[in-house]
């Protein structure tokens, strides 16, 4: 019989509805009695880290479940996070960065509907979380709607939908069909050097995300630079481009980058890979020395680029580590 740690942080799965809507009251325990069934096939402990709203997950609560985490490793064999789904992405990725060369388990989960709900997914999700650790998948993921989803890759795509997670650019770390969890791993070559589980928590909150539309104001960019901001990443259109025409931002850009602001580039697309080399667009922000962060989702953009920025000042740096595959966040081929 497997030994898991439930940590529970609050999210949909553990509300009940307040005075003004839904809000996170149920403990650890009381979530469990609804899935009493799976204390038959694994010895659980629980313990309640957070009881919040996701939406009020910020970069302390995050170092707070990472550490929480690796703290709880050598005495389990997998660990099961329920998270609000709101920015459980952001979460999973963050983790995935900061627990190096982790190959146990760990698992988050949460639901669309609070578990005493008659029609609730939180049960059908729990279970997948925990089948995710009996079938020992490694590093961090995302367990939802029957489907074992990377850490790094997740993306809620549904506001309302049981469907709200997609892994984005990889496959599924396993699928739950009627015959049970079906594996598919693909191990990151960091998971198989013959190297102990590390804590590498220092990151930097100075990162902004800049989502262009047409003919945004070059000045914002100024703007950051006044904020001391010391990461920008930038949803740019298509496979990577943004405008020099009229409302030319390559001035203020070049001018970040030059200062020592890693400047990270990603696609407004939800799919397939930004490629910066293809059009002329693309081809003078690469001119202006930003990074590409491929087929990289937004989360792990943000999250990658925050603990790129606490592991080292030196901008090279940070292009070097976006230029490394540490959790499968990112395909270099």
């Amino acid at each position: 019989m497997k030994s898991v740690l439930l940590l529970t942080t609050g999210g949909t799965i553990a509300s009940r509805r307040g005075t003004d809507g839904l809000c996170p009251q149920m403990h650890p325990d009381e979530l469990l009695a609804y899935v009493e069934g799976l204390r038959e096939y694994f010895h659980i402990d629980t313990r309640e880290l957070l009881n919040l709203d996701s939406s009020n997950i910020q970069a302390d609560e995050w170092l707070t479940i990472a550490r929480s985490i690796f703290e709880a490793l050598p005495k389990y064999d997998g660990i099961v996070v329920t998270h609000g789904t709101d920015t459980m992405a952001y979460t999973a990725s963050m983790v995935s960065f900061i627990l190096q060369y982790l190959r146990k388990p760990v698992v988050f989960t949460g639901s669309q509907m609070p578990i005493d709900n008659l029609l609730t997914d939180a049960r059908n999700n729990l279970y997948t979380a925990f089948a995710a650790v009996d079938c020992g998948i490694p590093g961090v993921s995302v367990a939802f709607n029957r489907k074992v989803i990377a850490g790094c890759r997740a993306v809620k795509v549904r506001t309302m939908g049981f469907e709200a997670f997609e892994s984005v650019n990889a496959g599924y770390l396993g699928e739950v069909f009627s015959d049970g969890m079906h594996p598919n791993v693909e191990i990151p070559d960091a998971l198989t050097a013959a190297q102990p589980v590390r804590l590498c928590d220092r990151i930097c909150r100075d990162v902004f995300l800049l989502k262009l539309i047409p003919g945004t104001n070059p000045e914002v960019l100024r703007l950051l630079r006044q904020l001391n901001y010391r990461g920008i990443v930038i949803e740019a259109f298509g496979v990577g481009g943004m405008q020099f025409v009229r409302t030319s931002m390559l001035e203020q850009l070049k001018a970040l980058t030059e200062e020592g602001v890693s400047v990270v580039v990603c696609s407004q697309c939800l799919y397939e890979t930004s490629d910066l080399g293809i059009y002329e667009v693309g081809t003078k922000l690469l001119s202006c020395g930003v990074i590409s962060a491929r087929d990289m989702t937004t989360e792990a953009v943000v999250t990658k680029l925050m603990w790129a920025l606490g592991q080292t000042e030196d901008p090279d740096e940070v292009r070097r580590i976006f230029q490394t595959n540490y959790c499968g966040e990112i395909k270099l081929a």
